[in-house]
């Protein structure tokens, strides 16, 4: 059911999320905001993926993300969370998140202890990475969506 929805092209402001990746788990996500999330396919599975996202008009990096409720935390509005893999100076709020999701890794489920769950997650990251690697998935670091032109004013006299 998750392949039919892609390559799933998204764009949308990174906002504030609930705090949890960086200081509990150690991997920081970004957090599109509610109208982005209400904005995917209803009928998208929930769980994990994986693609390439964009920060600005930055380069553009592997990325793991998870769509759902996060049962471990019982979360009762649906987020999507991008984790970028690779390291930021500082945070992005505010930024516009370009993202292309071209895979899928598992469904969501819940997890018995912090520790489990971020195990879970490092082999997501792992698994993305070598996903991406395939030129199926590589194709799509290059495509045009990451290059949007700066917008120009038109000068109408």
């Amino acid at each position: 059911g998750a392949m039919k929805h892609l390559p799933y092209f998204c764009r949308g402001e990174v906002v504030k999320g609930f705090g949890r990746g960086s200081k509990e788990l150690g991997i920081p996500t970004a957090n599109f905001s509610e109208q982005v999330v209400e904005s995917f396919p209803s009928d998208i599975p929930t769980g994990i993926y994986y693609g390439w996202a964009c920060v600005g008009n930055g380069d553009v990096h592997k990325m793991v993300l998870s769509i759902g409720w996060n049962p471990f935390y019982k979360n009762i509005k649906k987020s999507v969370e991008t984790h970028i893999i690779h390291t930021f100076k500082e945070d992005f709020y505010g930024e516009i998140l370009s993202i292309i999701i071209t895979g899928y890794i598992r469904p969501e489920k819940n997890f018995d202890s912090l520790d489990a769950l971020i195990l879970a997650i490092q082999e997501d990251i792992e698994e993305a990475k070598r996903q991406l690697d395939l030129p199926e998935h590589l194709k799509f670091k290059e495509d045009n969506f990451f290059h949007r032109p700066e917008g120009k004013i038109v000068n109408n006299r």
